[in-house]
C-alpha cells in the first residue's frame, strides 16, 4: 500500500529545527536560525526547498553554509534545494533573542535595533553595550572588523576590546 504524500513529507516545523542545529561557521554559538537568516521552508513530493538571506552580499561564508544546510537535511530522506536570495534584504533586526543571549555570553555586542530614520552611519557611532561588563563606555576602535558585519569596540570601563555587529 502507497502512502499519501503527506504523510511521508516531513513537516516544515521539523526541517526548522534541523535548522537551528547548522550553526553560523564564522560564529558558530548561533545558528542560521538565530540569525534570522531563514527565509523561507518548503517540504513538497519533488524535495525540501530552503531561501537563505546572506547577511551580506559578499559573505565568504555562503557555501559553506549551503553544505552544511545540505548535509543537516540529509537525515529526512529528500532532495534538498538551497537558495540564497536577495530580493529580501537580511537586517540585524532578524537576530533573535535566543541569537542576541547567545551573542552576548559568547563575547560578541549584539547590533542595537536598527532606526529607519537615522543613517547606518550615525547608528555605528552610537555607544554599544559591552557584552563583558554589561557598561555604555564604549568606544568604536574600527568600523572594519574581521568580517563585513561587525566592527571593532573598546570598552573603557572594563578596559576590553570586543566585537560588534553592525546595525544593518
Amino acid at each position: 500500500m502507497v502512502r499519501p504524500i503527506a504523510a511521508r513529507d516531513p513537516d516544515p516545523s521539523a526541517v526548522r529545527a534541523a535548522l537551528a542545529e547548522v550553526a553560523d561557521p564564522e560564529i558558530p554559538v548561533v545558528s542560521i536560525v538565530d540569525l534570522g537568516m531563514v527565509e523561507d521552508v518548503r517540504v513538497g513530493a519533488d524535495g525540501i526547498h530552503v531561501v537563505l538571506l546572506p547577511t551580506f552580499v559578499g559573505c565568504p561564508a555562503l557555501d559553506v553554509i549551503r553544505s552544511a544546510v545540505e548535509l543537516r537535511l540529509r537525515d529526512f530522506d529528500r532532495a534538498v534545494d538551497v537558495r540564497f536570495e536577495y530580493h529580501v534584504p537580511w537586517t540585524s533586526d532578524r537576530i533573535t533573542p535566543d541569537g542576541h543571549h547567545k551573542l552576548r555570553a559568547s563575547g560578541f555586542a549584539p547590533p542595537a535595533p536598527v532606526q529607519a530614520d537615522s543613517p547606518v552611519l550615525v547608528q555605528l557611532m552610537t555607544p554599544v553595550d559591552c557584552p563583558n561588563c554589561g557598561s555604555d563606555r564604549t568606544v568604536l576602535e574600527s568600523a572594519f572588523g574581521p568580517t563585513q558585519c561587525r566592527a571593532i569596540y573598546h570598552c573603557t570601563a572594563c578596559r576590553q576590546p570586543f566585537e560588534a555587529f553592525k546595525p544593518v
